[in-house]
């Protein structure tokens, strides 16, 4: 087909070169063309399809499809013309000489010009009028959000594309000054505040509109926030596009229309990374991952992947999980070797020889009990595997020269009030607190460092899939405390910025990633029964459940007496310790052992207060640690 349509381009340019010298000549004449100039005219017109035709065909006139000609397709005609005419001209001065008429030369190219273009857009106007009455019967009446570039290239795509069945009654803007502007002939027919009464008119007109595109030019969470509440008092159907920085990744605008998620609704910056610094880190290294199929652990693996390693090691005891990765891996990056690996961190020799095994150059160590409630119900279990199987894979990386070790820490270890956070800030010291071996000893030295950020959207037990649940069931949804506030980053920023920060430091810092600001989980409880097409309080309840055990308001990034230094990334900040005593870390390493060992709970919670005095535990575990206290006295 792509033969064939070369084929009909060529001989449109024949005809078209033709036309365009025999009409200037006419029009030179006057109509009139004299009989003595007959025979140079012939002469000049052979030239001008020989030489034209090849500089059409040397400019790439003859390719691209002309139902989607643009500003760039008629930027490639003007120069073809130019380039056309000038060696047309030139080659008939040689083998003519003067006596071809010297203005034929300025009106050929004028004409050729806007034929081979105008020819172009013809086709497209053409297409897309016939596109229109192919819709079919259920073709969906919609309105756009928005009249930014984003909504141009929607509304452009739609007129061409066939297979999408939309027809667009207008824009929405909320800037007054493009009321009444058109975009590809679809005019800015009010403001987004008005929707509501723009959809009654319409209505009323027996021309009801049935989906609302929110098509906003990199829109913040507040504007989205906006748009969706607008649009929903309105009552139609709402979905979205994704923004500029997403397309230019590469996503298909028209198969990308979607529903608004709760990751438009945050509406973060785009993170702005060095690639070169990660790539240099990267490229050419095993990477290993332990916590590999976790939802943090498993971006790791598909973000690293991008940077060429030479191998990803996906640690993890979750067998079913690690072969769905495995499986994901192999489809997404066939050319980067995963090796998954069964093991549990705890285990310091099956550690050990993973890392001796593949020669493992960096570690990022996402392995953890995260679950907050649960961990104060599992003490033992949490110690065992956040601060002793952090220990392990530590101790490990270091006998083996592995040259990067990065941990994925969490806000909760900041004047942690539970036992997970607790057991998090304990591994913290761990990690920062490892002493930096000296260059006489012929294995290279490790850099550890902590990364610690807060919730992401969407991970395995986070709020977001339980709310989800709650409001697919009806409700209600369950929100502990009405001024709760978290941080929240998505899965990929979060994971992007903790690439980011393994190129930095030189071991023993903490980076704390920019979080933004915190948001109320009943706002977002909010907006999730709003985007599902409810009310929240009048359709789905919000029940209020009261503060779950070790669970505190807010979540804090610092701890005092920690230094604070900037990097050179304006979203990543390094947080020193000061005055880090590793004997008596490993001390109180020991005593909690001892207590893992004798499953004795009470001790182990009186030991992590100790390791970690900003530590308030739970009133519950409060109140057994005095009487704990006052029968040994």
């Amino acid at each position: 087909m792509k033969n064939w349509q070369r084929i009909v381009i060529v001989l449109a340019h024949v005809v078209l070169i033709c036309l365009s010298l025999m009409a200037s000549a006419l029009l030179r004449f006057d109509f009139h063309l004299p009989q003595e100039e007959s025979y140079i005219l012939t002469r000049g017109l052979w030239i001008a399809l020989i030489v034209k035709s090849a500089v059409f065909r040397l400019s790439r006139m003859d390719r691209g499809g002309w139902r989607f000609a643009g500003v760039a397709d008629m930027v490639k005609v003007f120069y073809g013309n130019v380039l056309g005419s000038a060696c047309f001209a030139a080659v008939t001065l040689m083998l003519i000489g003067a006596r071809f008429p010297r203005a034929i030369y300025v009106v050929d190219f004028i004409l050729c010009f806007l034929l081979t273009a105008g020819l172009r857009f013809a086709v497209r106007i053409h297409h897309e009028n016939a596109t229109r009455g192919q819709r079919q019967p259920g073709v969906k009446n919609a309105v756009i959000y928005g009249a930014g570039p984003e909504a141009a290239t929607l509304v452009r795509e739609i007129q061409a594309n066939r297979s999408l069945n939309y027809r667009i009654a207008g824009l929405l803007d909320d800037d007054a000054e493009k009321i009444g502007t058109a975009v590809h002939g679809i005019t800015v027919i009010g403001r987004g505040r008005e929707v509501a009464q723009i959809l009654q008119r319409f209505a009323a007109r027996g021309r009801a509109i049935d989906e609302i595109i929110i098509a906003l030019h990199e829109a913040s969470g507040r504007k989205m926030q906006e748009a969706l509440a607008n649009c929903r008092a309105a009552g139609a159907a709402v979905k979205t596009i994704p923004s500029m920085s997403e397309l230019l990744a590469g996503k298909v605008l028209s198969s990308q229309i979607r529903d608004v998620s709760v990751n438009d609704l945050l509406g973060r910056e785009p993170v702005q990374l060095d690639s070169t610094l990660i790539q240099e880190t990267i490229r050419g290294k095993t990477v290993l991952v332990t916590g590999a199929a976790g939802s943090i652990g498993s971006e790791i693996c598909r973000q690293v992947a991008a940077y060429q390693p030479k191998c990803i090691v996906g640690l993890e005891r979750a067998e079913s999980d690690l072969y769905r990765l495995e499986l994901e891996m192999k489809d997404r990056a066939p050319e980067v070797p995963f090796v998954p690996q069964i093991a549990d961190i705890r285990d310091r020799s099956s550690v050990e020889h993973v890392l001796q095994k593949y020669a493992v150059d960096s570690i990022f160590h996402a392995a953890a009990y995260k679950h907050v409630p649960m961990m104060e119900a599992h003490v033992v279990e949490a110690i065992e595997n956040n601060v002793f199987g952090t220990q392990s894979v530590v101790e490990a990386a270091y006998r083996c020269g592995v040259s990067s070790f990065l941990m994925i820490s969490s806000d909760k270890a900041v004047n942690p009030t539970n036992v997970m956070g607790a057991t998090k800030r304990v591994a913290e010291l761990i990690v920062s607190s490892m002493p930096q071996r000296q260059s006489r000893h012929l294995v290279p030295p490790t850099k550890f460092v902590s990364v610690r950020f807060g919730n992401v959207l969407g991970s395995n037990g986070s709020v977001v899939p339980l709310f989800k649940q709650q409001i697919a069931a009806g409700g209600p949804v369950t929100v502990t405390h009405p001024d709760i506030r978290r941080y929240f980053m998505t899965i990929p920023e979060a994971v992007e910025l903790v690439l980011q920060a393994s190129t930095m430091g030189h071991g023993s810092e903490i980076f704390v990633l920019d979080m933004g600001e915190p948001v109320k989980i009943v706002d977002l409880a909010r907006n999730m029964i709003r985007l599902s097409g409810h009310e929240p309080d009048s359709e789905i309840e919000i029940r209020y459940t009261g503060l779950r055990p070790g669970e505190k308001l807010f979540e804090e990034l610092i701890v005092e007496g920690e230094n604070i230094l900037p990097t050179f990334h304006q979203k990543i900040k390094i947080f020193r310790n000061t005055n880090l005593d590793r004997n008596e870390i490993e001390r109180g390493l020991t005593r909690l052992a001892e207590c893992i060992v004798r499953r004795d709970e009470l001790g182990a919670v009186r030991e992590l207060a100790y390791l970690v005095p900003e530590y308030t535990p739970d009133p519950a575990w409060r109140n057994r640690l005095k009487s704990g206290i006052a029968i040994a006295s």
